[in-house]
């Protein structure tokens, strides 16, 4: 008799990322959805519990069953939400969500970080290892909650070493379905970049980082993975794989006019970010590739072209 498939809790299932996470776990685990949105071509097998992770009624999805694994991905990314509502949902929620792994004996976890934590710096140096101090916050604060949670899910590992825990930092992720930063300023006809920078970025597919999120749950793999895509390559040689025609003005000039565009709500794109566009922020993957096996599937002009949709 073939034993039961394990059952993994995914938390932000409703967003395209935890859509494509869907598609690929179910195939192998029963999946059970937590999202307080509405969850849009799920397969028939996957459970959806529709509710926010703060609040009391989340702990169904751990009662009704015994739940193998948790994939947290709920964490939201918008700089125009107020900051109290977004440090409740992404901090509160987290150790919520966390706490109630402990309460129920689940034996794996798995949080989606981000390498941005480290935070493009004009003094980093090439391929920033895990143990790099996460700075990001020091130039941008709009990431603070990020680095929190980061934070937090360290700290989440020492105090319970007997779950196995996994905290994943993936470089920019872009794809058909990703509506990020990165791929936001990538889809536009004419971008601006800092006129005298041309920084080596890295970016990965949504499909690859459901797939090294699936790849954690493997037993035995624990703590902190960079993932990084397909390679390394200038942000000009990603505009031009794309036909975009940047616009270099001088960085005294742009920095305050993308501040108050971003106040004035014609721009989605806040000045911190301008930082990406300047300084390095390249990570060493080597850790995933030898104790996950992780490797990407999309080649690095599938991973660039894939904003096109």
């Amino acid at each position: 008799m073939s034993a039961a498939p394990p059952t993994v809790v995914v938390t932000g299932i409703s967003g395209n990322l935890g859509r494509a996470l869907a598609k690929q776990l179910h195939v192998e685990a029963r999946v059970v959805g937590v999202d307080r949105r509405p969850l849009r071509d799920r397969p028939r097998d996957v459970e959806h519990l529709q509710v926010d992770v703060r609040k009391a009624r989340v702990e169904e999805a751990f009662r009704r069953r015994q739940v193998d694994a948790l994939i947290h991905l709920g964490i939201m990314h918008d700089p125009r939400m107020p900051f109290t509502e977004a440090h409740s949902f992404n901090v509160l929620g987290t150790r919520k969500i966390l706490d109630l792994c402990v309460r129920h004996g689940v034996r794996k976890v798995v949080v989606l970080s981000s390498a941005n934590v480290y935070g493009p710096r004009p003094d980093n140096s090439n391929f920033l290892a895990e143990e790099t101090p996460l700075m990001a916050a020091d130039r941008f604060s709009d990431v603070r909650d990020l680095i929190e949670v980061d934070m937090y899910a360290q700290s989440f590992v020492w105090r319970h070493p007997e779950v196995e825990t996994v905290i994943l930092r993936p470089v920019n992720i872009v794809g058909p379905t990703v509506r990020n930063a990165p791929s936001n300023y990538l889809r536009l006809a004419r971008p601006l970049t800092v006129m005298g920078f041309d920084p080596m970025i890295q970016l990965i597919h949504e499909e690859d980082v459901a797939r090294a999120l699936v790849l954690a749950l493997r037993p035995g793999v624990r703590g902190v993975f960079n993932v990084t895509g397909p390679g390394e390559v200038p942000l000009s040689a990603v505009l031009r794989e794309l036909g975009r025609s940047a616009i270099p003005v001088p960085q005294q000039l742009l920095r305050p006019a993308l501040r108050r565009l971003f106040r004035a709500g014609l721009s989605s794109f806040p000045a911190g970010e301008l930082d990406h566009l300047q300084y390095l922020c390249v990570v060493d993957g080597t850790r995933a590739v030898r104790e996950m096996g992780w490797s990407p599937r999309f080649t690095l002009r599938e991973t660039i072209r894939s904003v096109l949709g």
